[in-house]
């Protein structure tokens, strides 16, 4: 058991001393009294270990409170784009930008403050459902974690366990349905009250039964942001200011659902697909599955 012991220990000091890549600049800035202007000027990335580009001169304008949805292939560098937002990565060429400032410009902490994340995977700690959802805000009355929860429509649920909100949930929230695990992060996220909110596919592993509920939460948590979502379901995003059509790392076009329908092959090709496979989960239409 020592033995054990001390080799679990060794990799633990491999981690916390490892030191990050991402820092603050010299004259990094606090990002204060933000609007929520999101601009991406021709952005390029790659890996450090990989010369080929993930993202190649990507450019598009969120005003305050509008959205964009992001669709396209598989590994088309979607997650990627949302990921320099907040600094997970930097960018290699070009700059981003929140209300004309550039985000490499700005400490991290203010940075990361003002932006929420719902990602397809969603972490649940292992700890009780109350401190999850005020994981962002451990001083959070009990009051406004129950508002948050009911927003997120998952207050009922809760309400439901033997042990409430004092139920324990294991690593990455177990004992919870995906649908479920997806409404506490959106709890959490509405705790935070970011004015910009990322969605990296946050409907993704919701069956069509309870998408609803899932789409009535994301609506309530998003209302007057300013909205990146990476799309699984095109039906999800129809309503979208901006939809951006992404395949191996650039963006082919861009406009509102209507327009990439006739404009746009990609974009049509994969609306029909998606339209099959909805008719074949519900036995309408007769479409195949794809």
């Amino acid at each position: 058991m020592m033995q054990k012991g001390l080799s679990g220990f060794r990799r633990f000091l491999d981690v916390v001393e490892t030191e990050p890549e991402i820092v603050d600049a010299e004259d990094a800035e606090p990002l204060e009294n933000i609007k929520g202007h999101v601009r991406y000027e021709n952005v390029s990335f790659h890996y450090n270990d990989d010369d080929s580009l993930v993202l190649d001169n990507v450019s598009f304008d969120i005003p305050e409170g509008k959205s964009i949805a992001l669709v396209g292939p598989s590994g088309s560098g979607k997650t990627t784009i949302c990921s320099l937002l907040p600094r997970f990565y930097d960018v290699f060429g070009g700059r981003i930008t929140i209300d004309g400032k550039d985000v490499r410009k700005l400490t991290l902490q203010s940075l990361r403050n003002q932006i929420g994340l719902v990602q397809q995977d969603v972490y649940l700690f292992c700890g009780s459902i109350r401190e999850n959802i005020a994981y962002g805000r451990p001083d959070a009355s009990m009051e406004e974690i129950i508002e948050a929860a009911k927003k997120a429509n998952i207050h009922e649920f809760i309400m439901g366990l033997d042990h409430g909100y004092d139920t324990v949930v294991g690593g990455a929230g177990g004992h919870l349905s995906g649908g479920e695990r997806q409404r506490v992060a959106i709890a959490r996220a509405m705790m935070k009250n970011a004015p910009i909110v990322i969605l990296d596919e946050a409907t993704s592993y919701t069956d069509p039964e309870n998408e609803a509920v899932l789409q009535d939460a994301i609506g309530r948590l998003t209302r007057g942001k300013t909205l990146i979502v990476i799309a699984h379901r095109l039906s999800t995003i129809t309503d979208a200011d901006q939809i951006a059509v992404v395949d191996q790392g650039k963006i082919l076009d861009a406009g509102t659902h209507e327009e990439l329908l006739k404009r746009c092959p990609l974009y049509a090709q994969m609306w029909v697909a998606h339209t099959q496979a909805k008719d074949a989960d519900t036995g309408e239409g007769g479409g195949k599955h794809v």
